[in-house]
């Protein structure tokens, strides 16, 4: 396996950190992740699909080490990421890249895979999100990342973030511990925050309109499969059922162990990932 890659690249007028895996001379594969989270969630993921993908583990801006918008009410929403993504590929000079989006990256791939970049994806793995998201999610979502939490240290923030992030379910240690690393940063004051922009959140108060994607889900024009929580509050069972229904008609896998949203992060997982790809055709360079 090719040892990973911590980079930085120019992409519009802002600097993305990613973390790159496996050879480029593979298949692309891009793990995009949700809200307030970072590419480092997926190192287990991609580590072990390193050996048959060029794997991009992006952090969204104002998130992790990419810079943050100095006009968030512009750039913090899922249609400007999706600019950014498109951008990031032909940087890397990528014309078709498997996606597998949590959360927001879900949200992310659909505005790619219905507007004029769909070509650009060749199979799309949504995990846990759909076109909409329930008033009792949003609030929930806002009551824990509208407001950065201060930590003594980062021992502190690991048992806040294994608390708050239950619902990714199963996880060993490693995965916590590298999660509480990654996810904060040193205020001036010498207390420990997270470590992404608070305007991020404004697409879930004040622009909340910009999530409702069903429009955008209907006319994706890529292969899609669907990973949901079983006890997840963000995919609901409604929600899920009306996407079979509709637009690209997916397949669909249930996480019983897991909520919002499955970690992925097991050997079992990584196989079901790798099988989906080949199946929706996304095995290609």
């Amino acid at each position: 396996m090719t040892a990973p890659r911590s980079v930085y690249r120019p992409v519009l007028e802002h600097e993305m950190h990613v973390m790159e895996w496996g050879d480029p001379a593979l298949p692309p594969l891009v793990l995009w992740h949700g809200l307030a989270r970072t590419g480092r969630d997926f190192d287990e993921l991609a580590a072990a699909l390193s050996d048959s993908f060029f794997v991009l583990c992006p952090d969204t801006i104002g998130r992790g080490l990419s810079s943050w918008s100095k006009t968030p009410e512009a750039h913090y929403n899922p249609a400007y990421y999706a600019r950014l993504a498109i951008a990031l590929l032909d940087g890397y000079g990528i014309d078709s890249t498997a996606w597998l989006g949590t959360s927001m990256g879900g949200l992310i791939g659909i505005h790619i895979a219905a507007g004029e970049n769909a070509k650009r994806l060749n199979a799309f793995i949504i995990n846990d999100i759909g076109p909409e998201i329930p008033p009792e999610a949003i609030e929930r979502i806002v009551t824990y990342a509208s407001v950065l939490p201060e930590f003594q240290g980062v021992a502190e923030a690991e048992t806040w973030l294994r608390t708050v992030y239950a619902p990714f379910g199963a996880a060993d240690d490693d995965f916590w511990r590298r999660m509480a690393e990654t996810s904060v940063r040193r205020r001036d004051d010498g207390l420990f925050t997270l470590h992404y922009d608070p305007r991020i959140v404004d697409m879930m108060t004040v622009n909340r309109a910009q999530l409702d994607s069903w429009s955008q889900y209907e006319r994706c024009a890529v292969p899609v499969h669907v990973l949901q929580g079983a006890q997840s509050d963000i995919l609901t069972c409604d929600i899920l059922e009306r996407m079979r229904a509709t637009g690209p008609r997916p397949g669909v896998t249930v996480f019983p162990d897991s909520g919002h949203a499955p970690s992925l992060t097991r050997p079992e997982d990584a196989a079901l990932v790798r099988r989906l790809i080949a199946e929706l055709g996304g095995a290609r360079g």
